[in-house]
């Protein structure tokens, strides 16, 4: 579920045919909540009325080059130890009820058996803390001695109960004494008054460290950043350093009764925020000089891969920075799933700290306390075969700045589409995959129209091949020219393109190759390549790096050398390049090699956009990429890499986007079916809700955690009652103690109820099919006093298209009425005159639609006419919308004998997509359908297509 913004242009096109114009208006005329001690002042920027004056990153881990892992004390969490001396524990927590002795049993040996060093329960209230006794002796009778954690919420008294059964208690100091489940804001006019609540906190706390010291019980201070308490958030805004002062209360309070056998834990459903917790509370530590060790976790992660990135990035994003002594992978699947992808990740952070990940000591200036973007676009990630999306959290965010690829005088194609400002898509595609080309659209996210590709929101913006199909190969380059034709564009080696030119491609060069043309006079651009992209491996010179600052670009077909009078050259920033590709070199830390990357290039301040480029061996699983690009990412390792590497720099703004290289990985994530109910609801609401653009869901077993858990949703789904659910919007509840068979029925009717509701898109079937579909579509929202008993089709596209031609042969071959509206409109005088300026007749657009008002009521007309805006919608059971290669339309369109101003005019309005997207704003989208057509197979494909559609329509009953 993605927000889309549009793409803003400059340039001013016209559109429609030069012959005629419309009444009134030329057929060419353009388209046309209080903080106390707010987070914004903290961290490592000053700014002053002259200049920004940045000071180095703040301590909050051993080495900012290098992953050593931060020395902590030892904590006795029964017989397991949690501390630096020792490995990372991998943590569950059971989803049974914990009344029911027998199931929780069970549930927690399952999750030992799978590797489980640590097991937590909910301890609501009092049976269920009576029910922990039997569960502790059960498992004690088995030969399970998994230490088991007391999960406390709101009830002090039961905490001391359970901590005579268990090995730890985690507190949550946002509900543990301050028992109000309302989250009003407080105003704290003296702040001394603010202190004084702390007497009670004291007061109610210090009973249970007393027990858990003369216990040994080992105890978690566990802050959430969903339900901190309402003092704290009237005093400290909900922000992590509100997080690490809730916690530090308690701390303060185990100290001063000298019980050290605590950790700390500081949750959230977002990555990003939970990431800057973690950091500040480090920092703090070592302000203070506190050795104590961390829980890593996120709330709530989700499931699938979904859930294993978002505990990718930020788990892996801190194991990198050598924090962490016990993690948990919170996912909504059965818990005993959880410590595959956990034990993945405490690898990567062993392996890691170990090897010791990193690079040379160099100067760093990384504000760790506020999410700013680096100038150059906002994060967006997603891999190939598949278009498996992270949304970044939001934050401060920086507009684009200058980056984004601008359309330059010559062009053939809009290279505009190669980025994204909401952040960019590639994948990486080869040969082969050019022999099935509708496969490789859908694997790159593109909507299928008849077989031919088009581009949305979840399609790659661009594709990446290190070779390119030859001169000869007329089926492969027609598929490649069909994706740049939609705004899909081509990267290739230079060295592959000067070999072997392709068009309009992007050519990608070592960025040390070209820093040395460009010392030595200027870059020289293969023929055919219109941008340039470099590939950087994180070992450059700073020279190198300032290289992107500005250059000479010398365009294919140079000879004069970087002159200023030669029009074929031109003097740019960022050495002509428009991307550059992130590919750590081998053996180098990515994070730590990124880190200085981005640190020349902010020192520099160099907006190129940097898109992180991870590639995997054949055969790598899915798993392993989720995580791994979090390690490449942050560290999702080989097995989780992706999420943590790349996770690692991305919540620091570092990064505009991702590619993923695995030539055997098809995209098909296979899932484990047998999960409880959680999964299953879990699955059924994204089943449901899934195609909403801009719409988060979270999905909780309970409520425990705060309704503050949700603040980065716009709906809520929690358990609450057995057999029950609450439906929230944003922090408030709205319906309660909903039938588990009928919540998600009630979450649509939500939804619906606040505007936010889409029916869903039926995907596009292949060929015939998918518009057969449409006509069951369209015939569904006809009238019924237009029922007909043959359809009525509109063809259109820019003039030179081919629109008349493909009307009259697939009127020939089906008997529909061919209507031609520029020679109705002459013949019938469907017009008020002649305009000088355009050249063209003004028509009448209500003469028109009244001339063909009883015509199209009977049906089976074929209209052929180069607009489509202003015809009623229920007219048309299919529009059909024709386009041209930019080259084919310009020669169509001089053998005319248009003038060169029409012809620039036309062309531009072909590039800018003009006709689709007025036909897409006047029609449904199952109605319209986009077909190329710029040679003569793809007009025999187009008739074919269309009489068979026409020959299988049938009216609706």
């Amino acid at each position: 579920m993605q927000c889309t913004a549009t793409h803003s242009s400059s340039s001013v096109f016209q559109r429609g045919e030069p012959l005629l114009q419309r009444r009134g208006r030329p057929m060419l005329g353009a388209r046309q909540a209080p903080v106390r001690a707010a987070a914004e002042t903290e961290g490592p920027m000053i700014v002053t009325q002259k200049k920004e004056l940045k000071l180095l990153t703040p301590k909050y881990c051993e080495s900012i080059h290098q992953t050593r892992r931060r020395p902590t004390r030892t904590v006795d969490i029964g017989p397991v130890k949690v501390g630096s001396e020792h490995r990372i524990a991998l943590q569950t927590m059971t989803t049974t009820d914990t009344r029911d002795v027998e199931a929780t049993v069970e549930q927690v040996k399952r999750c030992a058996d799978a590797g489980a060093d640590i097991v937590r329960i909910t301890v609501q209230s009092k049976r269920e803390a009576e029910a922990c006794m039997r569960i502790r002796e059960r498992l004690f009778k088995d030969k399970y001695d998994t230490p088991l954690v007391a999960d406390i919420h709101f009830q002090p008294a039961v905490a001391l109960m359970v901590a005579d059964a268990f090995e730890k208690i985690r507190i949550n100091p946002g509900n543990f004494a301050d028992g109000r489940k309302t989250f009003d804001e407080i105003n704290y006019d003296d702040p001394s008054e603010f202190a004084a609540e702390r007497e009670y906190i004291r007061e109610v706390f210090t009973p249970l460290v007393e027990k858990c010291k003369s216990l040994n019980r080992a105890m978690r201070i566990g802050t959430n950043h969903g339900s901190l308490s309402a003092r704290i958030l009237s005093f400290y805004g909900d922000t992590p350093r509100g997080m690490v002062e809730s916690a530090f209360e308690f701390a303060d309070i185990c100290r001063d009764n000298d019980y050290h056998n605590f950790l700390f834990s500081m949750k959230a459903s977002n990555p990003l925020v939970m990431v800057q917790a973690y950091r500040l509370l480090a920092e703090e530590q070592y302000n203070r000089n506190w050795d104590y060790p961390l829980h890593l976790g996120v709330t709530e992660a989700g499931e699938g891969e979904d859930g294993r990135m978002k505990s990718a990035i930020g788990i892996g994003s801190l194991l990198m920075d050598g924090l962490g002594d016990t993690i948990r992978v919170s996912l909504t699947e059965d818990p005993e799933y959880e410590i595959n992808p956990c034990g993945r990740l405490a690898n990567l952070g062993k392996k890691a700290d170990e090897e010791k990940w990193g690079v040379e000591a160099f100067e760093e200036h990384r504000d760790t306390h506020l999410f700013s973007r680096r100038q150059g676009g906002r994060g967006r990630v997603a891999g190939w075969r598949s278009s498996w999306f992270l949304s970044w959290p939001a934050g401060r965010v920086h507009d684009w700045v200058g980056t984004l690829p601008e359309q330059r005088e010559g062009d053939t194609v809009d290279y505009r589409p190669l980025l994204h400002r909401d952040g960019s898509v590639l994948a990486v595609v080869y040969p082969s995959d050019l022999e099935q080309p509708e496969l490789m659209y859908r694997r790159l996210g593109a909507k299928l129209v008849v077989g031919m590709p088009f581009k949305d929101i979840a399609t790659a913006d661009s594709i990446l091949m290190y070779q390119v199909p030859a001169s000869d190969d007329v089926a492969g380059r027609r598929a490649l020219r069909r994706l740049q034709e939609v705004g899909v564009h081509v990267m290739a080696p230079a060295e592959v393109l000067a070999a072997n030119p392709l068009p309009d491609a992007v050519a990608v060069m070592q960025l040390a190759v070209a820093a040395s043309a460009h010392r030595a006079g200027g870059v020289q651009l293969p023929e055919g390549a219109g941008r340039l992209a470099v590939f950087i491996d994180g070992s450059e010179s700073a020279e190198d790096l300032a290289a992107l600052k500005a250059c000479w670009l010398m365009l294919g077909g140079c000879r004069s050398g970087a002159e200023l009078t030669c029009a074929a050259c031109m003097y740019t920033n960022d050495l002509g390049a428009v991307m550059g590709l992130l590919k750590t070199a081998p053996g180098l830390s990515r994070v730590h090699a990124s880190r200085r990357v981005f640190e020349q290039l902010q020192q520099q301040e160099i907006s190129l956009p940097i898109i992180h480029h991870i590639t995997f061996p054949d055969g790598s699983s899915r798993d392993d990429i989720v995580l791994q690009a979090g390690e490449r990412l942050v560290g999702w390792w080989a097995g989780g890499l992706a999420g943590s590497m790349v996770g690692a720099l991305m919540v620091d703004g570092y990064g505009d986007g991702l590619v993923v290289e695995c030539a055997t990985e098809d995209g098909d994530y296979l899932r484990t079916t047998a999960f409880g109910l959680l999964q299953e609801v879990t699955d059924q609401i994204r089943t449901r809700t899934g195609h909403l653009p801009g719409v988060s869901i979270a999905v909780m077993g309970c409520i425990v955690n705060g309704p503050g858990e949700m603040a980065d949703a716009d709906f809520g789904y929690v358990g609450g009652a057995p057999g029950k659910i609450d439906l929230y919007v944003g922090k408030e509840v709205v319906r309660r103690n909903i039938p588990n068979e009928d919540a998600c029925d009630q979450l649509i009717d939500l939804i619906k109820e606040h505007g936010r509701w889409q029916e869903m898109e039926v995907e596009e079937e292949e060929g015939e099919q998918a518009l057969a579909g449409a006509a069951t579509a369209r015939q569904k929202t006809c009238d019924i006093g237009m029922a007909r008993s043959a359809p009525n089709v509109l063809v259109t596209g820019t003039p030179g298209t081919g629109k008349t031609s493909l009307s009259e042969q697939v009127a020939a071959a089906t008997g529909l009425k061919h209507l031609n509206i520029g020679d109705l409109v002459k013949s019938q005088q469907l017009h008020t005159g002649w305009d000088d300026e355009f050249e063209c007749l003004v028509i009448d657009e209500d003469k028109v639609c009244d001339a063909l008002e009883d015509l199209m009521a009977e049906g089976g007309c074929l209209v052929d006419y180069h607009g489509c805006d202003f015809f009623p919608e229920r007219w048309f059971d299919l529009v059909v919308v024709l386009q041209a290669d930019n080259t084919v339309l310009w020669e169509r369109l001089e053998k005319r004998g248009y003038s060169e101003r029409k012809v620039q005019e036309n062309v531009q309005c072909e590039i800018m997509h003009v006709i689709v997207e007025e036909a897409r704003d006047s029609y449904g989208e199952g109605v319209v359908h986009v077909l190329q057509s710029s040679t003569a197979e793809e007009m025999e494909e187009n008739v074919e297509r269309l009489t068979q559609w026409a020959r299988s329509w049938r009216p609706s009953s």
